[in-house]
């Protein structure tokens, strides 16, 4: 009888999780930084909920979704101005208003290979 060995992926070397948990740390306030905003209205809406009753919180909601279904053209940056002024957001000065320009990004597109792009029309 022939003797078969296996060989075992954590034996072999790191995968590719092992290979990520080793290189990349991820402090837990990433995490909590990332979803401050979402996690805020959360609260918010909670409050509201207990001492308005559920037609304020529902309201607000309806009127969030369609400030943020209004958008631009695909190449052109939104600045999200209705989302902020329903928030509250709008006299505050963040991070991401001094340091998140469009003129700062990295990458530049063409309007009309964007616009055929969306369009279908490639």
């Amino acid at each position: 009888m022939p003797l078969v060995l296996k060989a075992e992926p954590t034996v072999s070397g790191p995968g590719k999780a092992n290979c990520f948990n080793q290189l990349a740390y991820v402090h837990r306030l990433r995490d909590s930084e990332a979803n401050y905003h979402q996690h805020q209205y959360n609260l918010s809406m909670q409050m509201l909920r207990n001492r308005e009753g559920l037609n304020f919180p529902l309201k607000m909601g309806m009127e969030l979704y369609a400030a943020r279904q209004v958008g631009r053209l695909p190449f052109l940056h939104s600045s999200n101005i209705m989302e902020d002024v329903l928030l509250g957001r709008d006299e505050m000065i963040g991070f991401e208003d001094y340091l998140g320009v469009p003129e700062n990004y990295e990458f530049m597109r063409q309007p009309h290979a964007v616009m055929e792009k969306s369009l279908g029309i490639l």
